[in-house]
């Protein structure tokens, strides 16, 4: 297959997974268009073609005209955050191919259709439904039990439009912490799982299906700290994790990488808790620890290309590095010297000029001959960075 060094890429939102993309596009010759509002964005200094446009309402909204005039420099467009303007999608999928399909993020980025029609055709899923007030929340903990989850439909990332009611007499505080009607919400039955585990599939444009080995994640706060690769799971389990992988990508008919978030459960079935039809956090590890990482694989399918080796070199720990407590402004990195002296540790600072509490501000991959030394260096390495402010 022969292609043109000057192929163009177009991706909306310059984020840190943008910026990471772009690195591995270029090692393939590629031109990278970006549209991102942020003048000082992650990908802003590595990209070829910055188009910030004019978004009067939030980012990545309300101006077509900008996604148009990016459609218009490029062969084919893809995005990095869910979070973006569909209708606009849909007008530049007018003029070139589109990865994933503005269609599929319609119903991804609703965490309410992306379960119905998860459950519709018959993937494993937790029980859910639709809450419009107190009364109803009130009604599906009675259905469900609890605690309840409950969930803004749109827009949460990373902890934020999540909450957990504890009891009955939490529903109100969980209802006005989530919009207080404002906003779609639904509930779900809270999952008593064994662990949490992420799937990285990618579907080429042929169909050709690539599962990489399964991650096992810890979250704190709801924003994921760590993952670990390979799960510590059964046969058994991780044969039905894949399974549920080729299923949802099947579903949706991806192209590109998705990231199929799941609850293994302690029978050892496993269910479906989101889906990200983009690289994903829990797959950073790829970068040093897979024969080809996330990124790449993601712009091989957009590009039309034949997916890569998804093996994993060696057993890989990614710790995510978030700004410290007590610290928002200007980025300083502390500690940067002693990550890089402990053999098989990376770091990837993603060149964020501002930090808040809890902001991802980078990543640690160590990797080891084994889980248990992977998990170490990785340890030693985040006790070492701190993200602080000027």
């Amino acid at each position: 297959m022969e292609y043109p060094l000057s192929k163009k890429i177009g991706i909306v939102s310059g984020g840190q997974l943008c910026k990471m993309m772009i690195l591995e596009a270029k090692k393939m010759g590629f031109y990278v268009a970006v549209l991102d509002p942020d003048p000082h964005c992650p990908a802003s200094s590595i990209c070829d073609k910055h188009i910030l446009g004019n978004f009067p309402e939030k980012p990545f909204f309300g101006d077509t005209a900008a996604y148009l005039e990016l459609a218009e420099q490029v062969d084919v467009v893809t995005f990095d955050f869910e979070h973006i303007d569909v209708a606009a999608l849909r007008e530049v999928a007018k003029i070139r191919p589109v990865y994933p399909s503005p269609e599929s993020l319609a119903i991804i980025q609703n965490k309410l259709t992306q379960k119905q029609t998860l459950q519709k055709n018959g993937a494993a899923v937790p029980e859910f439904m639709e809450v419009c007030g107190i009364e109803e929340i009130r009604a599906a903990g009675e259905k469900f039990g609890y605690p309840l989850m409950l969930k803004a439909t749109t827009g949460g990332y990373d902890g934020k439009g999540n909450y957990t009611v504890k009891s009955a007499a939490d529903v109100e505080g969980g209802f006005a912490a989530l919009g207080g009607g404002k906003i779609q919400l639904m509930a779900e039955r809270y999952v008593d799982f064994d662990r949490e585990i992420s799937v990285l599939a990618c579907r080429s444009i042929a169909g050709e299906i690539a599962i990489y080995p399964i991650g096992q994640n810890r979250h704190h706060e709801e924003i994921l700290r760590e993952t670990a690769v390979p799960a510590d799971i059964s046969e058994s389990a991780k044969n039905a994790a894949i399974t549920l992988a080729h299923q949802v990508m099947e579903i949706f008919q991806g192209v590109g990488i998705f990231c199929v978030e799941m609850f293994l459960h302690r029978d050892n079935t496993v269910s479906v808790n989101e889906i990200a039809p983009r690289p994903h956090n829990s797959g950073h590890y790829t970068i040093e620890g897979c024969f080809t990482s996330q990124f790449e694989q993601h712009i091989r399918a957009i590009a039309g290309l034949p997916l890569g080796d998804c093996g994993l070199i060696m057993p890989a720990v990614m710790q995510n590095v978030l700004g410290e407590d007590g610290h928002a402004g200007p980025t300083l990195v502390a500690g940067a010297s002693d990550v890089l002296e402990i053999p098989g540790a990376y770091l990837h600072m993603y060149g964020k000029i501002e930090t808040r509490p809890k902001r991802k501000m980078g990543h640690i991959t160590a990797l080891g001959a084994t889980i248990e030394e992977a998990t170490e260096r990785a340890a030693k390495a985040k006790a070492a960075l701190k993200v602080i402010s000027k």
